[in-house]
């Protein structure tokens, strides 16, 4: 099935935070669009099998302001997940298991974006 909801996320330094993402949560760069200052106006990610929006904040935009996102990301390992977000130097949480089945830690990025990374897949969808 195509994907059809995209969490966005407003950064104040979206090149760096790709750099992060990418070491942190395995992330790939589809697509990066710059206006003529080099700014990030539109940015496409893919972590896992989903894609987020991203961009640069801008002055009068009425997206969500940056570091206020919080974004859940299916992992097969959340011990792995952990492992690699640590040695990335997120501020991560020990993986802790969930009443409903789950194994989740929870990150923080550099602009203070939450991330929290767990095995739940879903109501009806069975756990890693």
């Amino acid at each position: 099935m195509t994907q059809t909801v995209f969490p966005c996320i407003t950064f104040r330094d979206a090149k760096a935070s790709f750099d992060w993402l990418e070491r942190a949560l395995g992330a790939e760069r589809l697509a990066v669009y710059e206006d003529e200052e080099g700014r990030v106006v539109h940015a496409e990610l893919r972590i896992g099998t989903s894609t987020i929006m991203a961009g640069d904040e801008r002055p009068g935009s009425r997206a969500t302001p940056a570091g206020v996102s919080v974004i859940y990301v299916v992992v097969d390992d959340a011990d792995a997940a952990y492992e690699r977000a640590r040695a990335a130097g997120a501020e991560v949480t020990e993986p802790v298991d969930q009443d409903y089945g789950s194994r989740d830690v929870t990150l923080t990025d550099p602009e203070g974006n939450r991330w929290s990374l767990g095995t739940y897949r879903g109501a009806g969808e069975s756990v890693a």
